[in-house]
């Protein structure tokens, strides 16, 4: 199956100039996204992953259903602010501006073993982000995993992300 063919394209989104990588159509295809979320797993069972972590809402929409299949917890990664516990705040930079990620402080216990989930793969900004929160709090990131990598932004190759086991349904150059 060429999951490429489940992800729409939409050009100068959120900003002009930008090729905006939606899953949507995959989402919308049962099978196809079952068998996305099927690969997902594979890779997590391979790691002994013991916590699920997603970064926003895509980041749910990949980690919550390989969570619910390993009988593993899911943490949420959210913006600032959208938790209501203690929290630890991470600020990256994205193609187009800044953001910042939290997570609350008692989510990851030392030593647990976290595979981190996302739609996307592209500057990594999210993703240091969310490895830096989940080490701050002791956890072990034992994979990245996402159903889309944009290569030509070359995040994989990043210094920060590459001692990182990583896998991608999809690669766009």
């Amino acid at each position: 199956m060429d999951f490429k063919d489940y992800i729409t394209v939409i050009e100068d989104f959120p900003e002009k100039g930008i090729r905006f990588k939606d899953i949507t159509t995959l989402m919308q295809n049962g099978p196809v996204y079952r068998q996305a979320i099927d690969n997902m797993i594979e890779f997590a069972g391979k790691h002994d992953v013991d916590v699920i972590v997603g970064p926003e809402a895509r980041g749910f929409v990949v980690g919550c259903p390989v969570a619910y299949a390993m009988e593993k917890a899911f943490v949420p990664i959210r913006k600032e602010g959208k938790l209501p516990r203690e929290t630890i705040t991470e600020d990256y930079g994205l193609e187009y501006g800044e953001a910042s990620l939290s997570i609350h402080t008692d989510a990851i216990k030392p030593g647990q073993r976290v595979l981190i989930t996302d739609d996307l793969l592209a500057t990594g900004g999210t993703v240091r982000a969310t490895v830096q929160l989940v080490e701050k709090l002791g956890g072990v990131v034992a994979g990245l995993a996402f159903f889309i990598e944009l290569s030509y932004l070359d995040a994989r190759n990043n210094k920060e992300l590459n001692d990182y086991n990583v896998y991608s349904l999809v690669t766009f150059d």
